[in-house]
């Protein structure tokens, strides 16, 4: 079943590249209406989300364009995010790491949200390939 996954999203991929655009506009919504903390980091992550989101419903994300550009803003976006998750691990080896106040707003628990949305985009991106026709010879 698990093996299937990859197949099954690339298969509905334009519904997972609206759905990671989607969240990319409700996050900013979230955060532009002043109902968060207005985090760099975190602006970075919602932002490369919704790039990636684009280019997977653009209609031949296999181009060399589409992969090269997928993987630059991946990338960054993945470096952006272990910055601010290890700095989460930094202060719990320290002892000064807190919940907060609202748990599921938590930075550090999102930010390792945001590495695995980012690695599932990229990997569905470099993975999806154009159907091959099939000709009835008979």
């Amino acid at each position: 079943m698990l093996n299937d996954l990859p197949d099954i999203l690339l298969r509905h991929r334009r519904a997972v590249g609206l759905a990671a655009i989607l969240l990319s506009i409700l996050t900013w919504t979230v955060d532009l209406t002043d109902l968060v903390y207005h985090c760099p980091y975190c602006r970075v992550q919602r932002t490369m989300i919704g790039v990636l989101g684009l280019l997977l419903i653009l209609p031949n994300p296999a181009h060399w364009l589409v992969r090269y550009l997928s993987a630059i803003f991946a990338l960054f976006g993945l470096a952006v995010a272990c910055t601010q998750h290890f700095r989460g691990w930094a202060k719990i080896m320290g002892g000064e790491f807190s919940w907060g106040e609202q748990w599921y707003v938590n930075a550090w628990m999102l930010s390792g949200f945001a590495i695995f949305i980012l690695t599932a985009l990229l990997l569905l991106i470099w993975r999806w390939r154009p159907a091959v026709a099939v000709v009835d010879e008979s």
